[in-house]
């Protein structure tokens, strides 16, 4: 992590000197951020942009990053995104992406984010400032750790005698905790915000990107983001404890329609670049499955109708292939994300919210209500928030997922999953199926949230996915499929001791050591049996 460091020492130092577009990659979109000198000095513009790139990393905005991060990684192990590129032989989805694609999950996302977490800790007297730094940087690295297991995260940023870091070179944490900082922090964030409501203006209103300074709606994300955390906990030794949190979250109050849905706006949507300029990347064959299956109604508001044979309809790829085929002929045959340069980026939706309530009343926690009422309120938000109509028809449904049929004849299969739309009423008896039920709804209400939806599979073993044809994994069951990602290699060059710490730790946390760092070892909350 020494290159690592100097990165951040660097980027630090320039951020506390210069307005926040000169310190970040000049390939992101940030026109728009760029103020003078006069501005900067006025209306908390530099706190605001400093904010604002924040934000921007928490589904990263700039193109590349999110290329690496959720059209490759996520989009791969979601199910999501197939690669039309065919010379690419060393990918996500075969399980062996390419050494240097590995560190822009890791160290990019890092290195991007702690210039400007710290220099809003450099305003004590901005408490609002202070509160929406610490939620998005737990927005942002519980991603980073769920990706790979533990992460620096407590010990970044903290320097002095007798420290275990030195200063930006940071030992890691283990998931475990990381996961309990992370809660301890969005307590204090939840606190400072309830503290600073005011009934007028909160200082934000034009330097906030998401809900524009309204802190009643930023508290509303904050205890939703507590609720999916703590979810994901729901198979380890902190159960009780997850338990408690969720509840908590939802009675403090949670986003409950799409009016409060954290988007994330920007003048220019360049993750568009990697389906509609550079078209690198197709619909996987596995959300086609299910949706063409469903007849779902939402399919023209995801995808694009390709015709092949003469048969217009919605075509997906099969995820891990070396496909023979011409990259015109994957791009051609199979549909296209349906997007445009001007659409926000998602974080989170009432739709999710209501799967998660839906699960944890399954679960007999108590989230305000019944599982199968947020179950079919989930259907519903997600049917109105892409503007899709027929959901009660859809919620009746007695359909299954389809099989798939490769429309260039080379990765044809029978379907994944026999689960259908209808709620089963038989209860307790009916557990695990309506809990299948409940991820794989949400699974399509979360398209393209690759990463988060990864992380669902992983821990409930739902949906059910395809299997890859081509494995090049090290220690990664064909079955199981990718369980995190590794380390990139300038840990192992330039941080080797905290990593074989971390190394350690991970395997001492894993519920199945599968030799370490690899990508077949489960992090800390993946413990499910049977999955």
């Amino acid at each position: 992590m020494k290159n690592l460091r100097y990165m951040l020492i660097a980027a630090c130092s320039a951020c506390l000197l210069l307005p926040l577009g000169s310190c970040m990659d000049t390939d992101m979109n940030r026109n728009k951020y760029e103020v003078d000198s006069e501005e900067i000095g006025r209306e908390n513009y530099d706190l605001g942009s400093t904010i604002r790139g924040l934000q921007g990393l928490v589904i990263p905005a700039q193109e590349h990053l999110y290329q690496f991060m959720e059209a490759m990684c996520g989009g791969s192990y979601a199910g999501y995104f197939g690669e039309t590129r065919t010379g690419w032989l060393e990918k996500y989805s075969t399980y062996n992406p390419k050494t240097d694609w590995l560190k822009a999950p890791f160290t990019d996302v890092i290195s991007e984010t702690y210039p400007k977490y710290y220099a809003v800790l450099q305003h004590e007297d901005a408490p609002v400032a202070l509160a929406l730094a610490k939620l998005l940087r737990v927005t942002i690295m519980q991603r980073v750790t769920d990706i790979y297991g533990p992460i620096p995260y407590s010990k970044v940023l903290v320097s002095g005698e007798g420290s275990e870091s030195d200063g930006l070179n940071a030992a890691y944490d283990s998931q475990k905790d990381v996961y309990m900082r992370m809660f301890q922090e969005l307590e204090e964030a939840d606190q400072a915000l309830e503290d600073n409501m005011t009934e007028g203006n909160s200082g934000f209103e034009k330097l906030d990107d998401v809900y524009y300074g309204k802190l009643q709606q930023w508290r509303l994300f904050l205890h939703s983001l507590q609720l999916r955390m703590a979810m994901r906990l729901c198979y380890t030794d902190m159960a009780a404890e997850a338990q408690s949190i969720a509840e908590k979250a939802v009675t403090a109050g949670v986003i409950e329609k799409n009016d409060d849905n954290a988007l994330f706006h920007v003048a220019e949507n360049r993750s568009a670049l990697c389906f509609n300029d550079w078209k690198d990347y197709r619909v996987g064959a596995d959300i086609i499955c299910y949706m063409n299956g469903y007849a779902d109604p939402r399919r023209d508001k995801y995808f694009t109708k390709v015709k092949n044979n003469d048969q217009e309809g919605y075509y997906g790829m099969r995820i891990g292939i070396n496909s023979p085929f011409s990259d015109d002929d994957m791009i051609t045959s199979y549909s296209n994300r349906l997007m445009t340069a001007s659409d926000p980026y998602v974080w989170m939706t009432a739709s999710e919210v209501a799967f998660l309530r839906a699960e944890g009343a399954l679960r007999k926690w108590n989230m305000g209500g019944e599982a199968k009422d947020f179950y079919e309120t989930g259907v519903k938000l997600s049917f109105e928030e892409h503007g899709a109509s027929g959901a009660e028809d859809y919620l009746n449904s007695i359909a299954s997922p389809s099989g798939y049929t490769d429309p260039l004849g080379s990765y044809s299969t029978g379907s994944p999953a026999n689960i259908t739309v209808k709620w089963n009423e038989m209860g307790e008896q009916a557990f695990e199926e309506n809990l299948e039920r409940i991820i794989t709804q949400k699974w399509i209400a979360l398209f393209p949230n690759g990463i988060e939806s990864w992380s669902e599979h992983r821990r409930t073993g739902y949906p059910k996915l395809l299997p890859v044809v081509v494995n090049k994994g090290r220690n990664v069951s064909t079955e199981a499929g990718m369980r995190r990602l590794m380390y990139p290699n300038e840990e192992y060059t330039q941080n080797s001791f905290h990593l074989n710490n971390a190394i350690n730790v991970l395997i001492k946390e894993s519920s199945n050591n599968q030799g370490g760092d690899t990508g077949g070892t489960h992090v800390w909350w993946d413990r499910k049996a049977n999955k």
